[in-house]
């Protein structure tokens, strides 16, 4: 009687840890790849997740966006300029059956996807673009690493490149083009001043040869703006039209 106790006591102990094993729990951003006997099955999940010791085996894919560091790489510009660039990657699985089927391991196969990439897409362009299109540049590694990951059931969200690093040599001749460019456009700037002042003295000149009264009001308004100035000893021209008369004044009474 006690043997067939002990035999009975073994074989509930045994169900249920059977019955413990063949539950699962998942969160809201987990799925189970489910196997039967090597073959796909399904993909379940969340909640409560029952397998078939023995039988059904599953693999816990996270649905969550992934954050991958992309290390620095080595890539030679259009311009054959070498420099070092990392990025970010922001992915997540939107096929839990493609990743675990089509890939053996898709968080290392992204990684090295995204290095290649980066280093074949930026040598396409100039140190010029990648420093002032970085948008732009973004936009096509995204698009172009969101077409080879889809059949890995891998939606690529964004791509950020971080830095661009430059050797010393080179920072030092980008910042004489700089300087170079800077001293252009101020003699450009003092140039084309020029060339509207000349153009106004010009109208000014027309304007005053035309209206004479125009002369003399400007010669007096010269004469206040001297004064202003505390000079003890001032001296300006007079116009002929002033003078003229004061000297055929003159003549007529001597």
């Amino acid at each position: 009687m006690i043997d067939i106790s002990i035999g009975f006591s073994t074989v509930l102990i045994l169900l249920a840890i059977l019955v413990v094993s063949s539950l699962r729990i998942l969160r809201e951003y987990e799925r189970a790849v489910v196997f039967q006997l090597g073959r796909f099955w399904r993909v379940k999940g969340p909640g409560l997740v029952i397998l078939i010791p023995g039988i059904q085996q599953m693999v816990r894919i996270d649905l969550r966006v992934v954050v991958l560091d992309v290390p620095s790489q080595d890539v030679i510009s259009r311009d054959n300029v070498t420099l070092k660039v990392n990025a970010v990657l922001y992915f997540r699985v939107v096929d839990p059956q493609r990743a675990v089927i089509q890939v053996e391991n898709f968080l290392n196969a992204t990684s090295q996807l995204a290095q290649t990439t980066l280093r074949a897409v930026l040598g396409k362009h100039t140190l010029d673009e990648m420093l002032s299109e970085r948008e732009r540049l973004n936009l096509d590694l995204q698009k172009i690493l969101d077409t080879q990951t889809d059949a890995w059931g891998i939606k690529i969200t964004n791509v950020e490149i971080k830095h661009v690093d430059l050797n010393e040599t080179m920072i030092r001749a980008i910042a004489r083009q700089a300087e170079a460019e800077r001293e252009r456009r101020a003699k450009v700037i003092h140039a084309e001043g020029e060339l509207q002042a000349s153009v106004k003295l010009a109208e000014a000149a027309e304007i005053l040869a035309k209206q004479p009264q125009a002369l003399q009001l400007r010669y007096l308004e010269t004469l206040t703006v001297i004064a202003a100035d505390k000079n003890s000893t001032i001296v300006f021209p007079l116009p002929l039209d002033i003078v003229g008369p004061l000297l055929n004044a003159m003549k007529q009474k001597s």
